[in-house]
């Protein structure tokens, strides 16, 4: 399972967002900051360059920048509803109800294996809880020798500690910690990219901020 460091190529790469629904809100002190880093994280797949970007309605274009796939997954969503309404996920290749809390479940292996033929280089993780769903679909991952990318500021769970050992846990195991504004310039690479100028308007807004710790032994 050796971690093979390299950039991202939107070619080879998946991004999973795990379970980030309603019910959870109101048991998460940072789920609003979460969301609106996310939101960045997803508008950059989608923005349409044909129409003006506005600051709330990023995620709303049809077309799709970065043209990564994106696969959702909710958690028992009969109990805990649908992805928050602030994340369009429209363009997902699947938003799968789950009661696995790995998101690694047959019917999305299943969907990756008809995207990729066989599995994916990257993967790009972010949701919640990081030390439940997020951390054992990482584990899943890894254990198929897929580099994963933890986008630390889209990850929350109800306690921050929760959330910072699991970082921790999954920084051992071989996943790249990162944020979203990294993950979004690992993909473009290039100023002369022709999505630059519409990435750019995304990440002019400073992300919220997470309030997230490193060990001293890591500083």
């Amino acid at each position: 399972m050796a971690l093979r460091r390299c950039h991202l190529n939107p070619k080879k790469t998946l991004f999973l967002l795990c379970d980030i629904q309603e019910k959870f809100r109101p048991g998460m002190p940072l789920f609003d900051k979460m969301v609106k880093n996310a939101d960045k994280l997803i508008a950059a797949l989608i923005c349409d360059s044909r129409r003006r970007l506005n600051m709330f309605d990023f995620q709303t274009k049809a077309g799709k920048a970065l043209d990564v796939p994106l696969i959702v997954t909710e958690h028992y969503p009969e109990k805990l509803g649908k992805t928050v309404a602030e994340l369009d996920v429209q363009h997902a290749k699947a938003v799968q109800g789950k009661t696995y809390f790995s998101m690694m479940t047959p019917q999305v292996k299943s969907v990756i294996k008809d995207i990729f033929g066989e599995k994916p280089q990257d993967v790009v993780l972010y949701g919640l809880e990081s030390h439940i769903c997020v951390e054992q679909t990482a584990i899943d991952l890894r254990e198929q020798d897929i580099n994963v990318y933890i986008v630390a500021d889209c990850c929350c769970s109800r306690l921050n500690q929760d959330r910072d050992l699991a970082l921790e846990r999954l920084r051992q195991a071989g996943c790249v910690i990162t944020t979203s504004e990294s993950v979004i310039f690992d993909l473009v690479r290039d100023k002369n990219n022709p999505k630059f100028d519409i990435v750019r308007k995304l990440v002019n807004p400073t992300s919220e901020d997470m309030a997230l710790t490193r060990s001293p032994s890591k500083l």
